[in-house]
């Protein structure tokens, strides 16, 4: 009963952490359309879009660069007909609803909407008169489901990078920990600082800016979580300081960094390699190889290192671990600092593959808490497991879905674990994480 009371505070509180960061969306100055053309992955150059009123009259057009975005101003709120000139597409490439070329969107007051035109393969269609339940039509389908689960995978080892400091702060402090998603964000932007700004290769970069999160998590336990806890600081209102402190974080990104994103110096862009049915890039394979790493590397510290096991016995009962002769603020303080770390890794190598944002965190951050609450609070496994289910979940969710609504996914996921099993999948009274 405790820990489904707790879990629907977390929910409770995320609503009200999405609502009170409304603000911080609205940075951009007047109104515009934006958005991104990518092929299976990677970034189309050339395509033009144009843009017209509800009467027709055109307002403007862009082309879109080589990481594949294009951004057209409105003059005002409005309905607006957005167009992709099918013609300036690559060979071999077209759009997946060829009937879409026009789009209708409404733009709101100060802004800055998001327009989506998803492409596929054109080889082997054109002209054939192919019925929609002839096996071409089956292995385009089928071929669309091996790549979006191939995505969902690596969304879900990304999300499980995340979670699992998530996971494991609230497993030894019982912290719902809002401004986890901002520990992402700072990770990408400190390597972002040492790669642009002080010129060493992200592959240096990296591994320093780790290193500085992690001094960085280990700190902020020392200096203020930490205190609160000595101040007998209840849960609930540490769970609403972290939003707090959540709005800050953001806000302090935004003016120093621009709400404009940013890339990385290298690994921008690559050429795509085909595994069968599977479309990629080697920075991907590489992303995903280390993030299975570094899960597989936090799991087995957790079962033989003496730092795993205290930090398995401080989650499962704090007065009894103490009792027991560990120093409980230490522990504490080690998982901050290595949940920091770690997050941090998922902020850079999540930045590899798009524009460093300071809404970055925050985008994610939903998807970490259906992740963990999915798998189970407090347990670093189930937090894995929950993660890669969702990170599926949302991507294949396309196939029936729009893309812009796939995040809902996550929600549905969230509320329906809460309403059957609060206390999630690997959430038992005894267990390992």
């Amino acid at each position: 009963m405790r820990r489904a009371v707790i879990a629907f505070t977390a929910f409770l509180g995320g609503l009200i952490f999405l609502l009170a960061s409304g603000p911080a969306m609205a940075w951009a100055e007047g109104e515009g359309l934006k958005g991104t053309i990518q092929n299976q992955g990677q970034p189309v150059n050339g395509v033009k879009i144009s843009v017209a009123d509800e009467g027709g009259a055109a307002v403007g057009d862009a082309t879109t660069d080589a990481r594949g975005a294009w951004e057209i101003p409105v003059p005002k709120a409005g309905t607006y007909k957005v167009t992709i000139d099918q013609a300036t597409l690559p060979q071999g490439t077209s759009l997946r609803n060829k009937d879409r070329a026009t789009l209708t969107v409404q733009v709101f007051e100060g802004q800055n909407r998001s327009v989506l035109f998803p492409l596929a393969a054109s080889g082997g269609q054109g002209g054939t008169g192919a019925a929609p339940d002839t096996p071409s039509a089956t292995q385009e389908f089928f071929t669309r489901f091996a790549q979006l689960a191939f995505d969902g995978l690596s969304l879900g080892l990304t999300i499980a990078l995340g979670a699992v400091g998530l996971s494991l702060i609230f497993g030894t402090t019982g912290l719902t920990n809002f401004a986890h998603g901002e520990l992402l964000t700072i990770g990408a932007f400190v390597a972002y600082i040492f790669n642009t700004t002080l010129g060493l290769h992200l592959l240096i970069a990296a591994p320093l800016a780790v290193v500085v999160c992690a001094a960085l998590g280990y700190g902020q336990d020392r200096f203020f979580w930490g205190v609160l806890r000595k101040r007998k600081t209840g849960l609930v209102s540490m769970m609403i300081i972290s939003i707090g402190l959540a709005l800050f974080l953001r806000n302090l990104l935004l003016f120093i960094f621009g709400g404009e994103g940013v890339p990385y110096a290298q690994y921008v862009a690559q050429s795509g390699i085909q595994i069968g049915p599977i479309f990629t890039t080697p920075k991907n394979l590489v992303a995903m190889g280390i993030q299975i790493v570094v899960l597989v590397a936090v799991g087995l510290a957790l079962i033989y290192t003496r730092l795993g096991k205290a930090t398995r016995a401080v989650a499962d009962n704090p007065a009894l671990a103490e009792s027991s002769g560990i120093n409980v603020d230490r522990v504490v303080r080690l998982v901050w600092a290595v949940g920091t770390a770690v997050a941090a890794l998922a902020g850079i190598l999540l930045g590899t593959t798009q524009n460093l944002s300071y809404q970055m965190g925050l985008q994610i951050l939903l998807l970490m808490f259906a992740g963990v609450t999915l798998g189970g609070l407090g347990t670093a496994f189930g937090a894995l497991v929950g993660s890669l289910i969702v990170g599926l979940f949302v991507q294949v969710s396309t196939l029936w879905i729009p893309p812009e609504m796939k995040t809902v996914g996550a929600l549905v996921v969230l509320i329906l674990v809460l309403l059957v099993r609060p206390q999630g999948i690997l959430g038992r009274r005894e267990r390992i994480g």
